[in-house]
């Protein structure tokens, strides 16, 4: 999963990377996924909030998601990685969920726009975010209750979590999806 997730970020980082160096040498370049007034990548890209800490975001992206990357081909290989390791990737993955939740909002209600590989970025992370913590719960001393939920069940979380996300953009532009 780490892999999948992982390239899918790398990608999308990639992309929109590519989309606002163009944006920064012409202003009147238009991203190819700024399809109508609500899927408009060049307006969030346009954002102050497309550079959080004072660089475009997805270069961020592009090194994280890279470390998960790696991080997903150890497992293949057969690493096996210690416990600290595990609660580090986990730490690092909630603090790039909360990232990418700050700029849902953003982009929701604040911004007015939603950009495509965007949420891609934020399918991927919630997606990784909730593997490596099922993982960490089933391998630690947590109550057997909760072990076996995120046993059986390990799916639930990341499909509630993406399904309010996509509650939350279809009743955003309501109006404008039914129109």
């Amino acid at each position: 999963m780490l892999v999948l997730t992982g390239c899918a970020g790398v990608l999308a980082s990639w992309v929109i990377t590519l989309d606002k160096f163009l944006l920064l040498e012409d202003p009147s370049f238009k991203p190819a996924c700024s399809l109508n007034p609500v899927v408009s990548c060049g307006s969030v890209m346009k954002s102050e909030q497309a550079q959080a800490f004072g660089f475009p975001n997805p270069m961020l992206g592009l090194v994280a998601y890279g470390v998960v990357v790696c991080v997903g081909a150890g497992l293949l290989a057969g690493a096996r990685y210690r416990g600290w390791f595990w609660a580090g990737l986990n730490a690092g993955m909630l603090f790039g969920t909360g990232f990418c939740t700050w700029l849902m909002v953003q982009s929701l209600y604040e911004i007015n726009a939603l950009c495509l590989w965007c949420c891609l970025t934020w399918a991927a992370t919630l997606v990784m975010f909730w593997a490596v913590t099922a993982r960490n719960v089933r391998a630690s001393a947590a109550p057997g209750p909760l072990r076996q939920f995120f046993t059986e069940f390990g799916w639930a979380p990341p499909a509630l979590h993406l399904g309010v996300i996509g509650m939350l953009i279809l009743t955003r532009w309501w109006e404008f999806w039914t129109s």
